[in-house]
């Protein structure tokens, strides 16, 4: 049928399962924009509730944006919000209740909803703004249900994220035959598409899917089918559906290249990772460089590794430019494996992956204890060892993977710069000198939300380490311990000064390599 008639198949007050991730990734785009044009036309369907795991967006006009208008929306349970600045908007302003969830949490909940389970019971979002006892995933005063609650079994906590319903899947995939048998073939993930339709066909909803093209009868292989034609309702084809928002199809984004052209693909992003570790060196690198050396750190002969966005970004290239890759499993949470990690807003995408899985069972493979180290970010951290990574400045962010890959890796390596706006560093001649403080502090006293729990930390036995440019941070039985700095910085302004709770200071106190801050082509000292 068309997207207009699609769109039509939604009713007021529906729960709307989404699928997506950030630069168009598996997002049903076409019918997104069907819903908005018969709101705007109609001014129905009006009172949705929305569900989605990781964000889905440009920050403009798509994804999420689509739906961020007053009536047309009245809950937003996301997994990540900074694609949709009109949707974090409508939540600020308390026009919509506002809620987030783990983006793990969210699509193994949609195969728990479609199995007529009762809930999702997890350790994962223990202690933090999931947990109700820190917030129960609501993020503004609109919001006032607790998505979850602890229960006890064996003695120990878990927590229950309550099922419902979900009335209308949006999904997104790459073929239809004529019986409505649907293949992810040319997709760059699966994520979390067939629970979505599960949960949505269990429920007595409807599934919609979103297409590229029509194959005949008998097309698709059995072992090709990743929805069957029993699950679906509705199939729009969308002859214009692109790979991203600005790449129209790229195979080597699919996984489909192999033999020669897969190798010269292959030689040609090591070229270009290569190309960027040489570009103008800045704190970012010498984070990354500090970073790296924790990696093969692990007692792991060959670790299975997830690096998050901002600092962590450059890690990984730093990993793949070195030639290192067959020295480590590299995983992203949208389901993939190996390849080139793309960034910025094509952050989940990787070109040559060796293998896609769907998001829920990747998760699975987490929460399990599979992950031996991760690289992500951080917005702030206090005292406890706490981190605040879903709500900065008032605004909704949301986890996204983030409290599912925290809170399961054997070894958690936080990377971020020490302060933010305002900083002025000099740095590449093997010191670090601090020109000008940050106005924002990031370590301090307690921190805004926890979306990662310092106490939950130590139970579990995990290491976790803080980098930043000007020093380095472990959480330790007593809490925050400094044990490196930078060579260059002075320990009482460049750092303690500019935090607001004392940690612990190691002895001795280490000074981290000089090497880490020395451009490429320089001489310490230089």
């Amino acid at each position: 049928m068309s997207a207009a008639d699609a769109a039509a198949l939604i009713r007021d007050g529906d729960t709307v399962g989404l699928m997506g991730g950030g630069g168009g990734l598996m997002e049903a785009t076409c019918l997104f924009q069907a819903v908005q044009a018969r709101f705007l036309s109609t001014q129905q369907p009006r009172g949705l509730t929305m569900i989605h795991a990781l964000g889905i967006g440009d920050k403009k006009t798509l994804g999420m944006n689509c739906f961020a208008h007053e009536g047309l929306v009245k809950r937003v349970i996301g997994g990540h919000w900074v694609w949709s600045p009109a949707m974090q908007k409508l939540a600020e302003d308390e026009k919509i209740e506002a809620y987030i969830l783990p983006g793990g949490v969210s699509s193994q909940l949609m195969r728990e909803i479609g199995a007529g389970r009762p809930g999702l019971f997890t350790h994962v979002g223990l202690g933090t703004v999931c947990d109700p006892r820190q917030g129960g995933g609501k993020m503004n005063r609109s919001a006032v249900e607790d998505l979850s609650e602890v229960v006890t079994l064996d003695g120990r906590e878990y927590l229950r994220y309550r099922p419902f319903p979900i009335h209308v899947a949006l999904v997104r995939a790459s073929a239809a035959d004529e019986d409505g048998n649907i293949s992810f073939e040319h997709e760059a993930a699966n994520l979390d598409a067939q629970s979505l339709a599960l949960a949505a066909r269990n429920s007595g909803g409807r599934v919609i899917v979103q297409v590229k093209e029509r194959l005949p009868r008998g097309a698709l292989k059995a072992r090709e089918v990743r929805i069957p034609a029993a699950w679906v309702d509705a199939i729009v084809v969308d002859r214009e559906q692109k790979t991203s928002y600005d790449i129209p199809f790229d195979p080597a984004l699919s996984g489909e290249l192999h033999g020669e052209a897969r190798a010269a693909s292959e030689r040609a992003d090591h070229a270009a990772e290569q190309r960027a570790a040489a570009e103008a060196f800045s704190e970012r690198q010498a984070i990354a460089r500090r970073a790296a050396m924790e990696l093969f750190n692990t007692g792991k002969a060959r670790p299975v590794v997830n690096y998050g966005v901002g600092v962590p970004d450059a890690v990984a290239k730093l990993i793949a430019s070195r030639g290192e890759m067959d020295r480590i499993y590299q995983t992203i949470e949208h389901g993939t494996y190996g390849g080139t990690l793309m960034d910025g807003v094509l952050f989940g995408y990787a070109r040559n992956a060796s293998a896609m899985l769907d998001a829920p069972t990747q998760f699975d493979f987490y929460a399990g204890g599979g992950l031996d180290i991760a690289f992500l970010g951080f917005g702030e951290f206090d005292a406890h060892g706490n981190v605040n990574a879903s709500r900065l400045g008032g605004l909704t962010v949301g986890p996204g993977g983030f409290i599912d890959i925290a809170q399961n890796a054997r070894k958690v390596v936080f990377c971020g710069t020490f302060a933010a706006k305002g900083v002025q560093l000099q740095t590449g001649d093997g010191q670090l000198r601090v020109r000008q403080q940050g106005k924002v502090r990031k370590m301090v006293p307690e921190v805004e939300q926890i979306t990662f729990s310092g106490p939950q930390s130590r139970q579990r036995g995990q290491q976790v380490l803080f980098l930043t440019e000007r020093g380095s941070f472990r959480l330790t039985a007593e809490g925050m311990e400094l044990f490196e700095i930078a060579p260059g910085v002075d320990l009482q302004r460049d750092l303690l000064d500019q935090m607001d709770f004392v940690p612990r200071i190691a002895t001795p106190l280490a000074v981290m390599d000089a090497a880490h801050f020395t451009a490429p082509g320089a001489s310490p000292g230089a």
